[in-house]
């Protein structure tokens, strides 16, 4: 008989538990985010817990030993999400309603798309699919239990949308810019199938970095130091500074990384006269790679460009890696060759009056998101007949 069980921190679930359950036979380097390691990380440092408003409430599926387990949290805002829904709260609050507290299937702070729910290898695709929808009635009641305006599961693999049908479920339709490895044997290569105009432009930002005299390397978790890591985490916090508040990760976070994840960490540090003056943190599993986080004290010309995108490209194509995701919005990303691609998110509403204007609302949304990845792959820099 499957069962279920929620704990309100991954401590309780246990490391050998739940990388068991998320680790891919075969892969070599997991999908990071959803590993102990990182989520632990997250909950043990304090960036995650109830008082930053995000109460771990994991799920753990029972036959009766774990089969399978999903990262949850009770949410009491929007914040760190990056599939937009202020709206949707505005309108509960308009009409008297709370729309927080509302739980949630994600990675925090992380809009890279992966696996949400990981289930034993050992079940057939036919049990799979009936967990999902078990798993979908599970999430429901909870939320009825809980009084939980709704469940909301974001950065999906695609394959799943299918899976996740039912009363009042609803897809939504998001967009990021991609870089696609097409076994380019080096950056030269790569810009080879650039229009020359397209082409010059990228090699003078680069030349820039040159003429600064500014030089870049990688470490991975167990090489930087802790004054490089110190100086990383600087350069981050000054980053938000500049929008006017913190970061959401102290640097505990960090640092346990590199203690529980290290070969899935990598810091692309960013150096001048010897000194340290700018960071990106990304992280990679056997196939992709992933910029997180970037900071920098000083402003130099075009060094954001170069460590956080065309550094990402070159390591990308020197350890054979297939796809570079470099975080979240930013279309001045196209002209540098990151594709347009699709994003999908999840979401069941208890509140049914509100279940035609939200469908609505996705339908057009989805029009015009399409409509407007049309527009961009049309300007991506590539000849004609590449």
């Amino acid at each position: 008989m499957t069962t279920f069980s929620f704990h309100n921190s991954i401590a309780d679930i246990g490391q050998e538990t739940w990388d068991t359950l998320v680790h891919r036979p075969g892969d070599g380097l997991d999908y990071p985010f959803i590993r102990y390691g990182f989520l632990h990380a997250l909950e043990n440092s304090g960036s995650v817990c109830a008082k930053t408003g995000w109460q771990a409430f994991h799920l753990v599926i029972n036959d009766p030993e774990p089969v399978g387990v999903m990262p949850l949290y009770i949410k009491q805002h929007s914040y760190g999400e990056y599939v937009f829904d202020w709206a949707w709260a505005d309108a509960y609050q308009r009409y008297g309603l709370e729309y927080y507290p509302k739980l949630l299937n994600a990675i925090p702070f992380t809009p890279s798309t992966g696996p949400r729910l990981c289930l034993s290898a050992n079940l057939s695709a036919a049990q799979q699919a009936e967990l999902h929808q078990a798993i979908a009635q599970a999430l429901t009641q909870v939320c009825q239990q809980h009084k939980l305006s709704g469940w909301h599961s974001l950065f999906l693999e695609s394959e799943v949308i299918p899976l996740l049908q039912g009363k009042g479920i609803k897809r939504r339709l998001g967009s990021q810019y991609h870089w696609f490895n097409q076994n380019y044997t080096d950056f030269d290569d790569f810009l080879s199938y650039f229009s020359s105009r397209k082409r010059k432009n990228v090699r003078k930002e680069r030349q820039k970095i040159e003429q600064q005299t500014i030089e870049h390397r990688f470490l991975n978790g167990s090489q930087i130091s802790n004054s490089e890591l110190e100086s990383f985490y600087n350069f981050y916090q000054v980053t938000y500074l500049k929008r006017g508040r913190s970061g959401y990760l102290n640097l505990d976070f960090f640092r346990q990384l590199c203690e529980q994840i290290p070969d899935n960490l990598l810091f692309c540090i960013a150096s001048k006269d010897n000194d340290d003056v700018a960071a990106a943190l990304y992280l990679r599993d056997s196939t992709t790679l992933y910029g997180r986080y970037w900071g920098c004290l000083d402003e130099f010309d075009s060094l954001h460009f170069e460590t956080c995108y065309y550094q990402g490209i070159d390591y990308c194509i020197q350890h054979g890696l297939k796809r570079f995701d470099p975080g979240a919005q930013g279309e001045h990303k196209i002209q540098r060759g990151f594709k347009p691609i699709e994003t999908w998110s999840v979401h069941w509403l208890a509140e049914a009056g509100f279940d035609q204007a939200i469908s609505q609302f996705l339908n057009e949304e989805e029009q015009m998101m399409r409509e407007h990845m049309s527009v961009l792959e049309a300007q991506l820099p590539f000849k004609a007949d590449s």
